[in-house]
């Protein structure tokens, strides 16, 4: 190798370490300049769960949609403005709501630190008070992530759905840096919140060619959910609950996967792997191992990383 290809190894070597030295996020990133950020949001998000219950489960989502495109860069919060149509307003993101909770925390941060607190922190903050609100467990949020400048509808098909099967549940965490474990930990979010029929119409009605319903979904199960979405629904917003206790941060979700009385086909995949299925049973067994599993591979996905600024609307870029 001659002297200039080591020269420009060297010097593409250094741009890279001073790159993911900028991208590197750190527990105290605020603490000189801005100490008081995190009791800021979690008084907003405190104030706005008690007088709307959906809140966390909202949040929560919103800060997962938000990580899997473009890494937790708060691409998710910004309008669609002039031809760009924003992953907001893409379909599986249409549902999303209480983004009202995110422009009040930054207006409330902005107030005491302006121009310091990127948008996707406050998300991620959001994120994790809305699991303690919950009941769920806390955790440190790595803090330091900066607000992205892209945002498409187009990508929002990247997000895993709900119909997935186990392998395209493993590849769409693999590609983001997450395991099995993080996977099954994470779904467990979906003990928190309110699906609407066409997340799960696909197991009730035409299953397959063999099965009008999916025969893992137990029938007393089945036909509860037919009587709430029927073939030709009408209601825009038709849908249940995730699990019965769903403002409430527990494992009943893995409890339910086992007795076949979850609604997502990705959910019942959980068991179709000897890994997965081990520990969607440790996690029914024991809130505590689910807790613990769940706030470090939150602390793994939020640490996924993307942007480029500190927005001083969430809506817009700078």
């Amino acid at each position: 190798m001659g002297l200039m290809q080591v020269a420009a190894l060297l010097c593409s070597f250094i741009i890279l370490s001073l790159s993911s030295l900028s991208n590197s996020l750190s527990f105290n990133y605020y603490h000189k300049s801005c100490p008081k950020v995190e009791s800021i949001v979690a008084k907003v998000v405190s104030d706005a769960t008690s007088r709307d219950k959906t809140v966390p489960a909202a949040l929560l989502r919103m800060h997962f949609h938000d990580c899997f495109l473009r890494g937790c860069d708060g691409s998710v919060l910004l309008e669609s403005r002039g031809g760009n149509k924003a992953e907001r307003d893409g379909p599986p993101n249409v549902s999303l709501h209480a983004f009202y909770v995110i422009e009040n925390a930054k207006k409330a941060v902005e107030a005491v630190c302006p121009g310091i607190v990127s948008c996707a922190d406050i998300l991620a903050f959001a994120a994790r008070d809305s699991v303690v609100l919950s009941g769920g467990p806390t955790w440190e949020v790595p803090k330091g992530r900066k607000d992205g400048r892209t945002s498409k509808a187009g990508e929002t098909t990247q997000l895993p759905s709900p119909a997935f099967n186990i392998s395209q549940l493993q590849k769409s965490f693999s590609l983001r840096g997450l395991s099995l474990e993080d996977l099954v930990a994470l779904s467990g979010g979906h003990t928190l919140g309110f699906s609407h029929c066409s997340s799960f119409q696909n197991r009730i009605h035409n299953f397959n060619s063999t099965h009008d319903v999916d025969p893992t979904l137990r029938p007393a199960f089945a036909a509860s959910l037919k009587s709430i979405c029927p073939i030709k629904n009408k209601a825009k917003n038709a849908g249940t609950t995730m699990d019965p206790s769903s403002t409430t941060f527990d494992n009943t979700y893995y409890k339910l996967i086992l007795e076949g009385q979850t609604l997502f086909s990705s959910d019942q995949a959980l068991l179709t792997t000897p890994k997965t299925k081990s520990l969607v049973y440790k996690f029914a067994s024991s809130k505590e191992d689910f807790h613990t599993a769940f706030a470090e591979s939150m602390i793994k996905m939020s640490s996924i990383n993307g942007g480029e600024e500190v927005r001083k609307d969430c809506r817009f870029v700078n």
